[in-house]
């Protein structure tokens, strides 16, 4: 082996030029893809570190999507799209759920969430039109905001850290709100006025029932993470965030209608509702005249009975002997014999009994939307989400336990696009650099085909030459893997030194935050190393297996030409 691994050297160095040409595409590649997944490896960790701890637990408990609906604990994603944006439904069967998660020790904080999203506005009327016309403005200078409704103090537990640049938490069964500094700034922004505590602004819902509450901004704070992917928030209790989640008795009301209840229209038929104008179709206007709404005549004098009528405060009208009568304020109506056709409509009744309607547009002081909860050992997560979804089944319950990156798929899922991208262009790169390599070796053997055969002749066996030409590829791969390396981290040190940071909304949510940083690993350098190894030996397969199918003489004679 001494022997080999000294000539695979030695032929390394007497071909120089292939040899720095193949060692820069093997640098320039696994320093790109060192680089690539450690940044990715940097937004996952900052994505997680900050989800799990400030807003969607290890474990969240919601109910369980339809069949392409996708439901996180910031809105719902459906492709069956209907006009109105949808709102998350309420947990079904809470106490059952609750008291299936009191039973699991490994649980020790949870609390329940209520989701929607609002417009933070200023003034009655909320005219938008022309302030989004300003060319002074973005989307980061529009106060949209995700609407969190929270179990008072267990939330603040299982989610500490909220800094507080003034203010305090809303007080119970108020429309008190907190919001995030970066709702303040562009509240400031669109509206070109301050916003302090204690100011009243209204939050309109981002849905098309065009619901508006007052509130009451209690406090100002700092997200927990500056540079979090995070949306900005405002913080609310339970009972104003249900208005605008749609968490109404009647949102739940999916069962088939109360037996007693008439949805008949008085009991008429379609021919009466619509065919009642049947009765005047002798009636006819032949000559009708109006001196200032004074008189008007109808019919001529032979034919037809002819009146005049005298319009005073529009109290009265005559036609014919008393046929038609009116008496002013509508109170009753008379036809041929004088008889009552209607007293005093009342439009309040129209609709008849309203109760049932009343009692389903009431917000349910009972609803959530989710349950959040930490695990005391992050190991245990997998586990105790299929277990839970295993219990979940078992009884007939229709809700579904998911970890922090189902529970954050707005956020997790433009992450894992961006690495799909990323790994696509890598393959990508690597068939273009395996190609290159391949040519290059294919090149190269072809030129040492005197020198094959002479190895040949002299009796070196195919295993031989081939063990030569598999030594030389895998030394070079492996100094210019630990060439990339050193290129990559310097290279990474550099950036994550100069501390970039990037302020747009979108960008730190496609990019999983706003600072820019890489987070190599042992586990990506170790992949990236193998790979680059499996491939050299790989692009050489070709060319070595061509030149040991050409015999010893052919090659002696190739290389004497």
């Amino acid at each position: 082996m001494g022997v080999i691994f000294r000539l695979a050297i030695r032929n390394l160095t007497e071909h120089k030029t292939k040899t720095i040409i193949i060692s820069l595409f093997l640098i320039f590649g696994i320093a790109i893809v060192i680089m690539g997944n450690s940044f990715l490896e940097s937004i996952n960790r900052g994505l997680e570190k900050d989800f799990r701890a400030h807003y969607t637990g290890d474990i969240a408990v919601g109910i369980n999507p339809e069949q392409g609906v996708l439901i996180d604990i910031f809105g719902v994603t459906s492709l069956n799209f209907t006009g109105e944006l949808p709102q998350i439904p309420a947990i079904p069967d809470l106490d059952r759920v609750s008291e299936i998660l009191s039973g699991y020790d490994e649980l020790y904080l949870d609390t329940k969430l209520i989701s929607a999203q609002v417009l933070v506005a200023y003034g009655l009327e909320m005219e938008l039109s022309g302030l989004l016309d300003r060319d002074d403005l973005s989307f980061d200078d529009l106060p949209v905001s995700m609407l969190f409704g929270v179990e008072d103090s267990t939330y603040w537990n299982t989610f500490p850290g909220l800094n507080f640049v003034e203010g305090r938490y809303p007080a119970p069964d108020t429309n008190e709100i907190i919001i995030d500094t970066r709702v303040k700034n562009a509240f400031e922004s669109l509206y070109r006025r301050p916003l302090n505590v204690g100011d009243t602004v209204l939050l309109a819902g981002a849905n098309m029932k065009g619901i508006v509450r007052e509130a009451v901004v209690c406090g100002i704070f700092d997200p927990p993470d500056e540079n979090s992917a995070m949306f900005q928030i405002v913080y609310c209790n339970p009972s104003l965030a249900r208005s605008f989640a749609d968490l109404t008795y009647g949102s739940g009301f999916v069962s088939e209608l109360p037996s007693d209840i008439d949805l008949s229209l008085g009991g008429m038929s379609e021919e009466e509702l619509f065919g009642g104008a049947s009765e005047f179709e002798d009636f006819s206007f032949e000559d009708v005249s109006f001196d200032g709404f004074d008189t008007f005549s109808f019919g001529d004098d032979e034919d037809s009975a002819f009146f005049d009528t005298s319009f005073d405060s529009f109290d009265t009208f005559g036609f014919g002997d008393d046929m038609f009568s009116y008496d002013s304020g509508f109170d009753e109506f008379g036809f041929d014999d004088g008889s009552l056709l209607a007293e005093e409509i009342d439009f309040d009744s129209i609709l008849g009994d309203t109760t049932l309607r009343d009692q389903l547009n009431k917000t349910d002081d009972g609803a959530w939307n989710f349950i959040l909860a930490k695990v005391k050992h992050s190991g245990q997560t997998d586990r105790l989400i299929a277990e839970l979804n295993r219990r979940f089944k078992e009884e007939g319950l229709n809700v579904r336990a998911i970890g922090w990156k189902d529970a954050a798929a707005s956020y997790t899922d433009t992450v894992e696009g961006l690495g799909f991208i990323f790994n696509l262009l890598i393959i990508i790169l690597a068939v273009v650099v395996f190609i290159i390599i391949m040519n290059t070796m294919t090149v190269s053997v072809i030129e040492r085909t005197g020198e094959i055969g002479t190895m040949r002749a002299i009796g070196a066996e195919k295993k031989f030459v081939r063990r030569l030409f598999f030594t030389e590829t895998l030394c070079l791969t492996s100094v210019s893997s630990l060439i990339g390396i050193v290129v990559a981290f310097i290279a990474m040190g550099i950036f994550n030194r100069c501390n970039i940071v990037i302020t747009n909304s979108i960008a730190k949510m496609i990019l999983g935050g706003g600072l820019l940083h890489f987070s190599p690993t042992f586990t990506i350098i170790a992949a990236t190393v193998v790979v680059a190894l499996a491939g050299s030996v790989l692009s050489n397969l070709y060319p070595v297996g061509s030149a040991l199918k050409i015999t010893p003489l052919k090659a002696l004679s190739k290389a004497d030409n």
